[in-house]
């Protein structure tokens, strides 16, 4: 699987955000281990913290179909810039895949950054064993 090719599938799914308040639609396409790719897309609620972003939507579909692994997700938004994932997201992928590539589009320019570089000084499950 290509980042580009996983780019294209998360414009696939920010076509899906259902977005009334914000009109801010985004798209994942989250990689696993084993090759299989699974999509969200951020869903908006008048009730705020009902609101759930396209990355942890791509991961929740992930690990409830038993995938826990991940090797890349590609982040897309509606603007003319790079979409970077919310903190939120960033400790949600932080507790699967603590070195997943993050591929993010801006009219074709795609940037590839680390989550390590994404977010220094992550804590995860390792550390509550301590």
């Amino acid at each position: 699987m290509t980042y580009e090719k996983l780019v294209e599938m998360a414009y696939e799914a920010l076509e899906h955000a259902y977005t009334p308040y914000s009109n801010f639609n985004v798209g994942a396409a989250l990689l696993t281990e084993e090759g299989k790719v699974f999509t969200g897309c951020n869903i908006e609620c008048a009730s705020y913290g009902g609101t759930n972003c396209a990355e942890r939507t791509a991961i929740f579909k992930a690990v409830s179909e038993g995938y826990k692994k991940f090797k890349a997700i590609a982040v897309v938004g509606g603007s003319h810039n790079h979409t970077y994932p919310c903190g939120i997201c960033r400790q949600v992928l932080n507790e699967f895949a603590p070195d997943i590539d993050i591929i993010l589009d801006n009219q074709g320019e795609l940037l590839v950054v680390n989550l390590k570089e994404m977010l220094p000084y992550a804590f995860g499950p390792s550390d509550l064993d301590k």
